[in-house]
């Protein structure tokens, strides 16, 4: 196991949350922490759990923050001492193998731009997100780096997602595919159909066309790129779906006695649905393309999540794919036309 620096101020509930899942994850998976921020208020919340002399749990002071009003590149350059910045730096100075945040993505991308940089051939580095599929998750990117995008963006997130999927998540020949409005060729835009020439022209990819929509929690693709726009806006509504499909079951369930009787007898198949479909279960995504671990938390992690947003950290951080992620994306630049 490595170490995991954890920017302590990210994240919509403060401090005390991301503190307890950083406890969690170097109490259940003996994985080393550094809680990066307010170094009052995490000692405080370690105190009220019984980690004050945490074997493991190291404390680093960060004396500013990125608040979410703020504009990210500038907030990023001026606050110097700011605790996604600090926990970026640890990362770099080897301190620690990667870094976690659950705050402002926009804060997160800037930081790790500044001081991490892009790897040689990246032309932008995404926000990768794993989607509830089997067997195994489906890799999704750009999930909102990028609200914008060129082909050659689009192929260099397909064969970041691919190399991915086929070193960390260990699928044998990831299925790739670009996101589009229909299978058939004619579909798509300008865009997609020009990622999707370049792509063509890698033989030992397994390119299996556009996907549509409803095939991204289908498990037909182990990897889908599109720009970062439409992929955030996509799992959105995904989740946005899932939470209104919970809640019409929950008052259909609790609607009668005879509703509420056979609830308890489908609940433990029921609750194991909801934790395949959990983004909890996942914990982050990582920002593939820049040269180190980085990782995203979603802002309303709870401390579960962040504990297995920090083992998927340590899991990426394990296996370093960077020099593959160069050289893939070196090729595909000597592809576009």
């Amino acid at each position: 196991m490595g170490c995991v620096a954890v920017d302590a101020m990210g994240g919509d509930h403060g401090p005390e949350v991301v503190v307890d899942g950083a406890v969690q994850a170097c109490r259940e998976l003996g994985i080393e922490v550094i809680l990066v921020g307010d170094e009052v208020r995490i000692r405080d919340a370690l105190l009220r759990l019984g980690a004050a002399e945490q074997r493991g749990v190291e404390v680093r002071h960060a004396s500013q923050a990125v608040g979410a009003d703020e504009a990210p590149s500038q907030a990023i350059r001026k606050k110097k001492d700011a605790s996604i910045r600090v926990a970026l730096e640890l990362m770099k100075a080897g301190e620690a193998d990667a870094a976690l945040s659950a705050g402002h993505s926009g804060a997160v991308l800037a930081a790790a731009l500044l001081v991490l940089g892009r790897l040689p051939s990246v032309e932008r580095p995404a926000i990768l997100a794993l989607v509830p599929s089997q067997p195994a998750p489906t890799v999704l990117l750009d999930a909102g780096a990028n609200v914008d995008g060129k082909p050659l963006h689009l192929a260099q997130f397909a064969l970041l997602g691919e190399v991915y999927a086929r070193r960390i998540l260990r699928v044998p020949r990831p299925r790739v595919g670009i996101l589009s409005n229909g299978g058939e060729t004619t579909k798509g835009t300008i865009l997609t159909r020009s990622a999707m020439e370049i792509l063509g022209q890698i033989p030992e990819l397994a390119l299996e066309g556009y996907a549509e929509a409803n095939q991204i929690f289908s498990g037909d693709f182990d990897v889908i790129a599109t720009d970062g726009f439409t992929g955030n806006v996509a799992l959105k509504a995904a989740e946005g779906t899932a939470l209104a499909f919970d809640r019409s079951l929950r008052e259909r369930l609790g609607s009668s006695m005879l509703s509420r009787l056979g609830a308890r007898l489908v609940y433990p198949t029921l609750e194991g649905a909801r934790r395949e479909f959990d983004p909890a279960e996942y914990g982050g995504a990582p920002l593939v393309g820049c040269d180190g671990t980085v990782f995203l938390a979603h802002g309303d992690s709870g401390a579960r999540a962040i504990r297995n947003g920090i083992r998927a950290a340590d899991r990426a951080a394990s296996i370093d794919v960077r020099a593959e992620f160069t050289d893939v994306c070196t090729r595909v630049m000597a592809l576009q036309p």
